[in-house]
């Protein structure tokens, strides 16, 4: 888990040099950005491609994701948990802006169906790290609480952060990679907690089969005893 790999995987039309995901590419070794066709966002295109790239990795990543990349990427995640350690989805877009065939271009009456439907109302299969923004054009900050609700991730909600991408100011960002960092450290813990109780457990269930076993080799020795018809009786 320690040299796990992290895939990047930008939002809608990219993320360019300037953009804080560029940047953390760069500070985590060994990270992969995954390629879409970004100006085309269609949900089941993104999602495989990125399942696609889960399957083919021989052990399993992190996650940072961001924008329409968010909804991709937990589509991927549930159909392969075991390939996904962690998702840390930063600013997801409302998926009621998009449809089939990527983002919507009227939104009144006779629209097409947006994708919302397609995205989980459930608990995520993996763990996850929700960072919203309190005035983000493409999600309302309610919203994003509710998905984050939904989704049974720790939430973290920024003020005036707009998208959280580059026009909003975000290039470096130490604190978002230092949030990544806890957000692993966090997972870390949680498994090693799991596996020590795990442990216990294990030990403690197999001392109570060690005593059965002993309390019936105990009753057949006595039985044996007793049709040999020893001169003397087990207590």
């Amino acid at each position: 888990m320690t040299n796990a790999t992290t895939l990047i995987i930008p939002g809608y039309r990219g993320s360019e040099d300037a953009h804080w995901q560029t940047w953390i590419e760069n500070q985590i070794s060994g990270s992969k950005r995954i390629h879409q066709n970004w100006e085309q966002p269609v949900l089941s295109s993104w999602a495989t491609n990125i399942a696609r790239t889960l399957t083919d990795l021989p052990s399993p990543v992190w996650i940072i994701a961001h924008s329409f990349g968010c909804l991709a990427s937990i589509l991927a995640a549930i159909e392969n948990p075991e390939k996904v350690l962690g998702l840390m989805l930063v600013a997801p877009a409302d998926p009621e802006r998009f449809d089939q065939d990527g983002v919507k271009r009227w939104h009144g009456i006779g629209a097409s169906e947006s994708i919302r439907a397609q995205i989980p109302t459930q608990a995520l299969p993996v763990p996850s790290l929700l960072i919203a923004s309190d005035n983000d054009p493409w999600m309302q900050a309610s919203k994003s609480r509710l998905w984050g609700e939904c989704w049974g991730s720790r939430t973290f909600t920024l003020k005036d952060a707009g998208h959280i991408n580059t026009s909003a100011g975000f290039g470096p960002w130490p604190d978002g990679l230092k949030l990544f960092k806890h957000f692993q450290s966090t997972i870390r813990c949680s498994q090693a907690t799991q596996e020590s109780e795990s442990s216990k457990e294990e030990l403690a269930l197999q001392l109570k089969l060690n005593q059965i076993e002993y309390q019936l080799k105990g009753r057949d020795l006595l039985q044996h005893a007793k049709e040999k018809k020893f001169p003397y009786s087990f207590a």
